[in-house]
């Protein structure tokens, strides 16, 4: 929804720097980077590791604020498994292309996500396209 919020609001957003590219931008982006991803992975190692180095490089309340953030996250996602919360066939039109783009289902909480199929590929492209008219002449 990132993607989409950036296009409705015309801004430009790299979304790669999800994966690590461009973090010397953003402040302790390096080391933010590996702590969301040791705790997306569920590594108890490079948790530890990410951890310290956070809290070496940025302090404790940087630390205790992003893990908050993961942690909200994570109870989302636990929500969304155990209720059993699908993802629709057009929020899966809408997000496909962003999900294989960031290579997203390399994480343990996407294994209930389908993959996109041929016609959602299709479809998801004008829906984008129609959804950002409606929701910007609706700002106006």
């Amino acid at each position: 929804m990132l993607s989409l919020s950036a296009d409705i609001a015309q801004q430009d957003v790299d979304l790669q720097i999800i994966n690590g590219q461009g973090n010397d931008d953003i402040l302790h982006g390096h080391e933010l980077m590996q702590f969301a991803e040791a705790v997306a992975r569920r590594d108890n190692t490079a948790l530890q590791t990410s951890r310290n180095a956070l809290l070496e490089a940025a302090g404790s309340q940087v630390l205790v604020d992003a893990a908050a953030v993961a942690g909200n996250f994570q109870r989302m996602v636990r929500i969304a498994d155990a209720t059993g919360i699908p993802v629709d066939g057009l929020m899966n039109a809408l997000s496909g292309s962003i999900t294989e783009e960031l290579d997203l289902h390399r994480f343990a909480s996407a294994q209930h996500t389908p993959q996109q199929n041929t016609l959602q590929k299709l479809v998801g492209v004008p829906v984008r396209f129609l959804l950002q008219r409606v929701v910007r002449a609706g700002k106006r």
